[in-house]
């Protein structure tokens, strides 16, 4: 279990929040991104890898991870989890933050297995999970704000009540070093796509975001994510493109424009050997559902 990737969640909704319901046969290898990962072991044992240490989630029970943090999931049979997935930039902490630690240094330095926490924050934190996911799956009206309501409801309880972490294993703190220079540098990529995507992006155009050599930079992407540059740039746009299909209703052309394709004919292409149907098909398939 030594190699680690960075996963990057797909968030189908314009807040960076998501939840999942994973049964015990989904086993999920070792990885670690910026995203705040809560679990919540709703059925049954859940086997956690957190770094290189193992931990027994038992029902009932919650952790987090922190930005940065390895984790993985063992082959857990006859149990549930919920997996909630936010990023800390939901949170304008140049308004919000007085003094406070940062949001990153709350989830770095508290307690992360509810185990250890107070009952009055456990049974707190289990009624907000449930409410988050509930308003996650369901979207009734207003759903991004009850979202948020709810977020800022358990942060401002971690604030008062979330136990300081034991002190930091050799294990913990080599994951801390280890993978905070590579999650920033990944992140300076992530954040140029998003806001160059529809341009033309070459492999040097994104080595010189980071400042390592393009042969560098094929190898250090490939190594932290377990794809090559160009498949992700390719599932970036055909994940914006997806959007826009599920959302506008103009020429495939404009289309193909939007999601940074050179032209419709690689888009068509593209878009079909992604999805398994054309952009069109793609876009009837949505609407009848």
């Amino acid at each position: 279990m030594s190699s680690r990737y960075v996963e990057i969640p797909e968030f189908k909704h314009p807040i960076k929040f998501r939840t999942l319901l994973n049964d015990g046969l989904t086993v999920v290898y070792p990885h670690f991104h910026k995203e705040i990962e809560i679990i919540y072991a709703v059925h049954g044992s859940v086997r956690i890898g957190v770094n290189n240490e193992r931990v027994d989630l038992l029902e009932g029970e919650m952790i987090f991870f922190a930005s940065g943090e390895s984790h993985y999931f063992l082959a857990s049979p006859d149990s549930e989890r919920l997996v909630y997935q936010f990023d800390l930039q939901l949170f304008d902490e140049a308004i919000l933050r007085e003094n406070e630690k940062t949001l990153m240094q709350l989830f770095e330095t508290g307690e992360p297995h509810s185990r250890n926490w107070p009952e009055t924050l456990t049974e707190k934190t289990r009624e907000l999970l449930l409410a988050l996911y509930t308003y996650d799956q369901n979207r009734p009206t207003g759903a991004n704000y009850l979202i948020m309501a709810k977020l800022y409801q358990m942060i401002g309880n971690f604030y008062k009540e979330l136990p300081k972490r034991a002190l930091l294993t050799e294990n913990h703190d080599f994951s801390t070093i280890q993978y905070k220079d590579t999650l920033e540098r990944l992140n300076q990529v992530f954040e140029y796509i998003e806001t160059s995507y529809q341009e033309t992006i070459t492999i040097e155009d994104i080595a010189k975001v980071v400042g390592f050599s393009p042969y560098y930079f094929t190898r250090f992407f490939k190594k932290n994510t377990g794809q090559t540059f160009g498949k992700f740039l390719s599932e970036y746009r055909v994940n914006q493109a997806k959007f826009i299909l599920a959302n506008e209703n103009i020429p495939m052309a404009e289309v193909a424009e939007k999601a940074g394709f050179s032209s419709v004919k690689t888009f068509h292409h593209v878009f079909k050997d992604a999805v398994g149907q054309s952009p069109l098909q793609y876009q009837k398939t949505f609407n009848l559902n």
